[in-house]
């Protein structure tokens, strides 16, 4: 004997939108600004230590931030720089699709800028761990650092992968009229009238 639940057909009717999908369309303003909010942070963190070094002329292994000043130990670790990267990585990749047009080419550079870094934190990671220096150094040294002292490099990196992702959000805050019909989220201030066939 089978039984009927009236109504049901209401939840089960259409195809159900899994988490990624959902990040991208009717969550992506919350996912965003939640990225945000973690982008933000280290940025501060990277104006902190800047301030301490340039302003403060505190010593270079000093000038370690915010959460340095409180937690030295972990600030050293190269292990907690690598995490934020692979965060920043992942944050970018996952939150891609959400981007249609031009503000996907933005957000796409500000990703593979990032991944760059990542590689970066990855090798300095990987020499902290083996204790295998590269380059003549007598710490971990990633591939910018031959040429740019940490503090100044580290401001740089963040800065080519911030830039783009402002300005890949403004694109997707407030699309050009092409891509406001291609959005499948709610992220756009203003949506251009889809034009119906007569």
């Amino acid at each position: 004997m089978t039984v009927v639940t009236p109504g049901i057909q209401d939840f089960t009717a259409g195809r159900s939108m899994g988490f990624y999908e959902s990040l991208n369309t009717r969550w992506h303003r919350a996912a965003l600004l939640g990225f945000l909010v973690i982008v933000l942070v280290h940025w501060l963190e990277h104006i902190v230590q800047a301030y301490q070094f340039f302003v403060l002329h505190w010593p270079r292994p000093m000038s370690m931030g915010l959460f340095g000043m409180y937690y030295p130990w972990l600030m050293k670790t190269e292990t907690l720089h690598y995490g934020f990267a692979l965060v920043m990585v992942i944050g970018l990749w996952v939150l891609r699709k959400g981007f249609t047009g031009t503000s996907y080419k933005w957000w796409m550079a500000a990703f593979w800028i990032q991944f760059w870094h990542h590689f970066e934190h990855f090798i300095l990671c990987y020499q902290a761990q083996t204790h295998h220096y590269w380059f003549g150094g007598s710490v971990p040294t990633s591939v910018g650092q031959i040429w740019i002292p940490r503090i100044e490099l580290h401001l740089i990196y963040n800065a080519l992968v911030f830039v783009p992702m402002v300005i890949a959000m403004y694109y997707h805050v407030y699309p050009p009229a092409r891509d406001a019909v291609t959005m499948m989220c709610t992220c756009a201030h203003h949506r251009a009238p889809i034009s119906r066939a007569a």
